[in-house]
């Protein structure tokens, strides 16, 4: 809020509109001067190391310059007059708290503050940013997801209970299935009728897939999640015909082979599907194409992917592997107007894809190691969004990250091409500093999905039989469900171990705050301007990086009540290291 003092002091000036506009230049002037040191001193910053960051090296006037030039920018793109005097207003507030330092349990803690404009909107963050990725791989859909209606695993329709009940709590937006490298070797008549067709998963651990999860059970399975299904076709191995009759074959009202056909397995009523993938990874296992010749592959399959009825197909394309800028440059000149979107990998690799590293056993080095690398995201995603606005200035075309995750060893004793790996509070970093990425550039992203839902990778739950537990990253998506759909804000931190989101939804603000570092608490001031904080309630997940639930302690990780309280305006709260917090405000 405006400082009433101030503007007192300054009423002669701005009783003139010849003074008024003198002032707004000289306030002009000298924000772009900040925005410029800023700038500088940010470009600085990204060359230091994730632990130099880390351990608060970085100078605290500097820091203080940026993210004051970073608000001030989110102010004047407000065009709030107002936010000008707020501008001054947090200089000064913010200048007082550089050298503020307390002792919080013998640790030495640099005070932080977080500034929100809940009147400045930087998007809408899609729920679908929330998503998730089922694979046949492993004991992903077989175990994780699907039992059968025979197996002593309490279940519906073939479907665990326990897995629906989990991922319903997380709010499970969108799943994307059948993969992955499994989907363009898919052949979805296989997997439909009585008579199924086995193949073998030449993928993921030669086994033999007998195709008993297929195309009705995968809906079945949405319906029961109540989340929107994501279907990725098969344009490595398949046929224009085959991926043209699968979308007849779901969506077709009416009188039609592919509905006739349907109809005979059981279901008369079309389904409604919207997200469709035309092919997955096929520079790599999905084909290993050269861009050019995926750029009319695409043309030619999306063509015969009809809308039928009120069903409309969302297209996406199959983007680039993490850094290839010239598979997006060549696919948005090629196929821009015929698209939806366009979609992008990427994993945390903390080593090499022959070493990786252990998901449980690392040292602080690796595990800061992990968190640079998982922030690079943000970058990749920059340099793909400044191609695709070459060729799309109007932003028709969406970007969706439909898999990304840590990428880990398997654990000891299982089956290397299982993908089977634990999940640690290092996985909660990860996952929360990537949805903070995701949803700061919400207005691009309409689609996040994590690899993968159960089992695999980074999961969000895993089972043993009849046992399931739900994973810290599994938790950190229920810390973060209140953003759904919600009005992201602009803000700043204080603080270099910080990542943060902050939304609006109705009278009440979402903040998720992860605190990275292995040894320092963070006290932290938060600041509302345009609204004044009445309640706060918060919730926190934090433990040692290499602490996870087990099948014998499912709830060694599990969020806990976070004190957090309301003193002269200002929401104060203290993140321990190594923690993920949601904070609820209410505002009036």
């Amino acid at each position: 809020m405006s400082n009433p003092a101030f503007v007192a002091k300054h009423s002669v000036p701005f009783s003139s509109l010849y003074a008024s506009f003198i002032f707004f230049e000289c306030v002009l002037a000298y924000t772009f001067l900040i925005i410029d040191i800023g700038i500088r001193n940010r470009d600085n910053m990204t060359k230091a190391s994730a632990r130099n960051l880390d351990s608060g090296s970085n100078n605290a006037s500097r820091d203080l310059a940026l993210r004051l030039a970073l608000y001030s920018f989110n102010s004047f793109n407000s065009f709030n007059f107002f936010n000008y005097l707020n501008f001054f207003n947090s200089f000064n507030y913010l200048n007082s708290l550089k050298s503020n330092k307390k002792t919080l349990g013998g640790i030495n803690a640099l005070m932080s503050t977080m500034l929100i404009d809940a009147n400045t909107v930087k998007g809408r963050i899609n729920r679908n940013i929330y998503g998730h990725f089922s694979e046949h791989l492993g004991r992903c859909v077989y175990e994780g997801l699907f039992v059968g209606a025979d197996s002593d695993i309490p279940n519906t329709n073939g479907i665990r209970d326990d897995a629906v009940a989990a991922l319903k709590g997380i709010k499970i937006p969108v799943l994307r299935w059948p993969g992955g490298c499994f989907a363009d070797e898919y052949h979805w008549q296989d997997g439909i009728g009585q008579n199924r067709k086995k193949m073998v998963n030449t993928h993921w651990g030669g086994d033999v897939e007998d195709n008993s999860f297929g195309t009705h059970e995968f809906m079945e399975l949405c319906r029961q999640l109540e989340c929107e299904p994501y279907i990725c076709g098969n344009l490595g191995s398949g046929t224009v015909r085959e991926m043209s009759e699968w979308v007849e074959y779901i969506t077709c009202e009416g009188s039609s082979p592919m509905a006739e056909l349907r109809a005979e397995n059981g279901r008369k009523e079309a389904w409604r599907l919207k997200y469709f993938g035309v092919g997955n990874e096929n520079w790599g296992c999905g084909g290993n194409m050269l861009a050019d010749y995926y750029a009319n592959e695409y043309r030619r399959y999306q063509t015969y992917c009809r809308s039928y009825g009120g069903n409309k197909l969302y297209k996406i394309a199959c983007g680039s592997g993490t850094e290839d800028y010239e598979w997006t440059e060549i696919l948005m000149r090629k196929c821009a107007r015929f698209m939806d979107a366009m979609s992008i990998h990427y994993y945390t690799v903390p080593g090499t894809w022959d070493e990786k590293g252990s998901a449980t056993e690392f040292s602080d080095e690796k595990y800061y190691l992990t968190l640079a690398q998982a922030r690079k995201i943000g970058k990749i995603i920059d340099a793909h969004l400044a191609v695709m606005d070459r060729h799309d200035p109007g932003h028709k075309v969406d970007l969706v990250v439909d898999e990304w995750g840590t990428w880990f060893d398997v654990e000891k004793g299982t089956h290397p091409g299982y993908l089977y790996q634990q999940n640690t509070m290092r996985d909660a970093l990860v996952a929360a500093i990537s949805l903070d990425i995701f949803n700061a550039r919400c207005d691009r992203i309409q689609m996040a999905n994590i690899a993968q839902v159960a089992n695999v990778l980074q999961s969000v739950i895993l089972t043993e039989g009849k046992k399931l537990i739900l994973t810290p990253t599994g938790h950190v998506y229920d810390l973060y469900k209140r953003h759904h759909d919600a009005e992201c804000l602009g803000m700043f931190l204080e603080g270099a171990s910080l990542s943060a989101t902050a939304s609006r939804l109705g009278e009440e603000l979402t903040l998720t705050i992860s605190n990275a570092s292995l040894d320092k608490s963070e006290e932290l001031e938060i600041r509302i301007l345009g609204a004044k904080a009445g309640t706060v309630s918060a919730r926190i997940l934090t433990g040692k990086a290499n602490a996870h639930n087990t099948f014998e302690e499912p709830n060694a990780v599990t969020p806990a009540k976070l004190e957090a309280r309301i003193e002269n305006g200002l929401v104060r709260l203290e993140l321990p290291p190594c923690s993920v917090a949601e904070a609820v405000v209410g505002i009036r």
